[in-house]
């Protein structure tokens, strides 16, 4: 006669402050900051995309300036939205307005370091070249987009840090 089988005992712990994942990531990927990045990286680069082609679109209609805010409106929420979801994993409609009204103020944010940064360059040089103004802007806008990544991680989203 054999024994009674012995159920088998789950000895893998559990943290309460993290939901189980079932994916052990190797290398940099284990850090939740890296795949946000990563995320962040991919929705910029959709959106940079989208932004400059609604301008083309816009600008023989409107103008430059309404083009480019229009542009800038439009892809700031889009890209709101797809943080929300793919950067920080959040869904459902909890808290999406004012995701996306903090979301504009963080796109100010942003539009005043590129701005202010070719204000300080004609103050400085008013006989800036048209390559001069662009490495301004690409230079603060990497500035800008730190300061973006920074401040939807750890305001608008720090809810979903850990995703």
């Amino acid at each position: 006669m054999e024994p009674p089988a012995v159920p088998a005992i789950e000895t893998r712990q559990t943290s309460l402050s993290r939901p189980k994942t079932s994916t052990r990531r190797k290398g940099v990927l284990r850090y939740p900051v890296v795949r946000q990045l990563i995320r962040f990286t991919g929705v910029g680069i959709i959106c940079t995309v989208t932004s400059l082609a609604l301008y083309a679109l816009f600008r023989p209609w409107i103008g430059p300036q309404p083009a480019n805010a229009a542009a800038l409106i439009i892809t700031s929420l889009m890209n709101t939205a797809l943080n929300r979801r793919l950067t920080f994993k959040i869904t459902g409609n909890r808290k999406r307005a004012r995701d996306h009204l903090n979301g504009l103020i963080v796109i100010a944010v942003a539009l005043v370091i590129t701005g202010g940064s070719l204000g300080v360059l004609h103050a400085l040089r008013p006989e800036a070249t048209l390559a001069e103004d662009l490495w301004t802007t690409t230079l603060s806008g990497f500035v800008a987009t730190a300061v973006r990544f920074t401040m939807l991680r750890h305001w608008i989203f720090r809810r979903a840090r850990h995703v």
